[in-house]
């Protein structure tokens, strides 16, 4: 009895221990020392001289971080309550580990940790652009045309990994390559659905990362692929983008929709996979960015980004944000969205000024799909339609969902079943075959558990003729995006035209006493919503793009950086797509997908900058981001500002460079801007240290920097914008150009100034040589204390044609 009972004892302990014990998560750890890129201190590596990471010292050194990692874990940590998931050497010092918050707690104090956060997750920010942006006419041919745009260029993909088989990273056996890439040095590492052969010369390295997500998930590994492969799609479609071979055929559902091409279709693709299916995690991405780094690429691309804000830490100080600065320390530019969280303030998921953050706005194509009523009365909608022969010209009988369900049906009388078409045992097969069957958004599109996946399958397998997707009155308008139907369909967003379909039907259809349809007299058309028009108004910025002001805490604490830093493409934009589409199955089989989001907007910026890297190889990153953000136009196709859309759907309000950043991308400018202003890394130190907000011990904390200088104001960082989260009465801020037109040029200096203030510009002209330096004093006095933002603009205009515009975005507090 007596062991008995000691035995029931231990196993309640054990019991009650299991259910108090610690879930582990993942943090990010990074400790004093150099990495292996910057031996010997750190400064941007010059042009042409890249770290060999095979070399003996750079493989000595690397050893040494990984042993002094090990050796802190296990002095720091139980035996047991850890385990290490990455060692960061390349561009940051320090390792991801799986622990509980207790043991990480001991981490936190211990000699040589200068910081430690946990990891908050990673997700995506989910072609006729080309054309759009002016890339054939004005860029390529100054490349060479597109058989050259891009060539020598290395970009760097983190994102979910690439469809090597694509047509768009083919390798063209008549146009082969013969730049020189000795810069870069990746490894092509194979696996499931990647062989070695992948590697073909488009791509020329390609990686995986997911020891984070492997941790952090139960794996599905039908899905979760570990190897380069892109099973989501997202990869590819980014990839394809940016450096997306060029006339590439888009076919879709057997319809020719044109060609597709990259921005920079000779760059070379570096794949570094670090987002899987089931979860993505900063600990794989900041891995991947370590590796890409030490690999050489010139553009690191991110259409992915944070969860949400750190917790414990200003936004620029996260690993995240800390591993872009010293990828931008080693010479590479970095380019990542600026979120999907639109269209309400503070919204971005970028917040730090050495990275361009990209926001997303519409092009000028628009797909008109169209509904022909019976009484010949034309409703516009939504959706890339297939057709069967006679359909669009020929009327056929228009059915209510809800007045073909089967007769003493036993399913569940939801709306699901009733009302949003996702159940074909619902219907009555006699009453929908051969009809146009409306289906309505009710409460299971609004919670998301409902889809137009199967509404299209319930048309197939029931054989509808066509389906009609109507809004709801009691849910409002809803937000429909172009989108290929592998049947015929289309989704009708507004409640006004829904309620003239609904008013036609009525009136056009008998029922008895009991409610029951007699006689469907109703009739309808779908037509081709397949054939592109090219007259709409644009760019407008897209209502889902994230938007400023930039922040510096949780709080949402305004600051004097400009995020976004400009606008691109991201609206129903086609690209690359992966036949497996794990997680958007209405695209499943697809080789090309019409996405949107700033993850699409991300890579026109990147291509673009690759075409600037291509053509003037010694500048800087902070040089092709001030090229691109000063030559930005504000300006639609009409001559208009840009607009921007609104919280209420079809709402348009004229954008701010909160909305837009400096303004719509303009390539062909941004190629020969005229001047630049240039900020490296010793700059952004000296802009963190001038932070009110940011303690000097956690900037040496991330940055393994000391504060020697500081700025006299943070709207001193030599940026290609000025912005003042506070101003009380006035201040004087400066700017320094540098002349890259290859000629003498004079300026003349003038500003629109922001409501509420009065601008000085000291000189008001000036002229600079080639590779010449002017400083520009902007004195800024408060007229009117407003508590709130004001915008306006500084422009540079030049003797030989170079029109230099830089944003203005001042909150006056107060005018003493």
């Amino acid at each position: 009895m007596a062991i008995m009972a000691n035995f029931a004892a231990l196993l309640l302990s054990l019991i009650f221990t299991a259910s108090f014990a610690e879930e582990r998560r993942i943090y990010l750890v990074l400790i004093e020392g150099e990495p292996v890129a910057f031996q010997g201190g750190i400064q941007p590596l010059q042009e042409g001289r890249r770290l060999d990471p095979n070399s003996e010292v750079a493989k000595a050194h690397a050893k040494n971080l990984v042993d002094s990692h090990d050796r802190i874990l296990e002095s720091a940590l139980e035996t047991g309550s850890y385990s290490k998931l990455y060692s960061f050497k390349h561009i940051l010092n320090g390792f991801a580990v799986h622990t509980t918050p207790s043991q990480v707690e001991k981490l936190k104090g211990f000699p040589g940790v200068k910081l430690v956060e946990r990891d908050r997750g990673a997700k995506l920010m989910t072609t006729y652009t080309p054309q759009f942006l002016g890339l054939p006419e004005e860029v390529w041919t100054q490349e060479g045309g597109d058989r050259n745009a891009g060539d020598g260029i290395v970009i760097g993909f983190v994102d979910t990994g690439i469809n090597p088989s694509h047509p768009s990273f083919a390798y063209d056996l008549m146009n082969p390559f013969t730049s020189n890439i000795s810069h870069f040095s990746g490894a092509c590492e194979a696996g499931p659905l990647f062989p070695v052969s992948s590697c073909n010369g488009k791509i020329v390295s390609a990686r995986f990362f997911s020891a984070g997500a492997q941790t952090a998930a139960q794996f599905n590994a039908s899905v979760d692929i570990l190897s380069p492969f892109d099973a989501v799609g997202h990869g590819s479609h980014v990839a394809s983008t940016a450096a997306g071979n060029a006339g590439v055929p888009v076919v879709v559902n057997n319809f020719y929709y044109g060609q597709a091409s990259g921005m920079a279709p000779r760059a070379r693709i570096a794949v570094y996979k670090a987002l899987y299916p089931t979860i993505g995690t900063l600990t794989d991405v900041v891995a991947a960015i370590d590796q890409a780094s030490i690999d050489g690429v010139d553009i690191i691309t991110l259409s992915i980004g944070q969860e949400e804000p750190p917790e414990d830490t200003v936004t620029f100080l996260s690993v995240f944000d800390i591993a872009m600065l010293f990828a931008r320390a080693a010479g590479i530019s970095v380019v990542q969205a600026a979120g999907n969280q639109g269209p309400g303030p503070s919204t971005v998921v970028a917040y730090s000024p050495w990275a361009l953050a990209a926001a997303a706005s519409t092009t000028d194509r628009i797909y008109p799909a169209s509904l022909l009523l019976g009484n010949r009365i034309s409703i516009r909608g939504v959706g890339l339609s297939a057709t069967y022969f006679g359909i669009g010209s020929s009327f056929y009988r228009l059915v209510m969902a809800k007045d073909a369900l089967r007769p003493n049906g036993t399913f569940p009388w939801t709306p699901q079943y009733v009302e949003e078409c996702q159940y074909p045992e619902a219907f009555n097969p006699s009453v929908v075959r051969g009809s146009i069957v409306i289906c309505t958004f009710s409460a299971g599109f609004n919670n998301q558990t409902s889809s137009l996946t199967a509404i299209i399958d319930t048309t197939r397998t029931l054989g509808f003729l066509g389906f009609v997707l109507v809004a709801n009155p009691a849910y409002g308008d809803y937000i429909a995006q172009s989108i290929p139907l592998s049947a015929p369909g289309i989704l009708i967003p507004k409640v006004t035209d829904a309620n003239i379909i609904l008013q036609y039907y009525d009136q056009q259809t008998i029922k008895d006493e009991g409610g029951v349809v007699v006689d469907f007299r109703a009739s309808a058309a779908i037509g081709d919503g397949r054939i592109a028009s090219f007259s709409g108004k644009a760019p407008v910025v897209a209502r889902f793009s994230s938007r400023g002001p930039d922040f510096i805490d949780r709080n949402r604490t305004a600051t004097n950086v400009l995020k976004p830093d400009i606008l691109a493409p991201g609206r129903e934009i086609w690209a690359a797509w992966s036949p497996i589409s794990v997680m958007d199955p209405i695209l499943t089989g697809y080789n090309f997908a019409l996405l949107s989001g700033t993850s699409m907007a991300t890579p026109h910026v990147v291509g673009i900058a690759a075409l600037i890297k291509q053509k003037h190889p010694s500048w800087t990153p902070s040089m092709i981001a001030s090229a691109i953000s000063t030559t930005a136009t504000r300006y639609d196709n009409t001559g208009e500002i840009i607009m921007a859309e609104g919280l209420e759907i079809g709402s348009l309000s004229p954008s701010t460079y909160f909305d837009s950043g400096a303004g719509f991308v303009s390539p062909s400018r941004a190629l020969d801007p005229g001047l630049v202003l240039s900020s490296e890394f010793e700059d952004y130190i000296a802009f963190l240290c001038s932070m009110p907000e940011i303690d000097q011990a956690a900037i040496k904390g991330a940055t393994g920097a000391s504060c020697h200088q500081t700025l006299s104001h943070p709207s001193n960082l030599n940026l290609p914008s000025v912005t003042i989260s506070s101003l009380n009465g006035s201040l004087t801020v400066r700017r320094s150009f540098r002349n890259v037109g290859g000629k003498p040029e004079t300026y003349l200096c003038s500003a629109v100034p922001p409501n509420g203030t009065a601008i000085n510009l000291y000189p008001p002209m000036f002229t600079i040589a080639p590779e010449g330096t002017q400083d520009l004093d902007i004195e800024i006095n408060a007229t009117l204390a407003r508590n709130e933002f004001s915008f306006g603009e500084i422009f540079l205009t030049g003797s030989w044609n170079h029109i230099i515009r830089m944003p203005l975005s001042i909150n006056l507090v107060s005018i003493f």
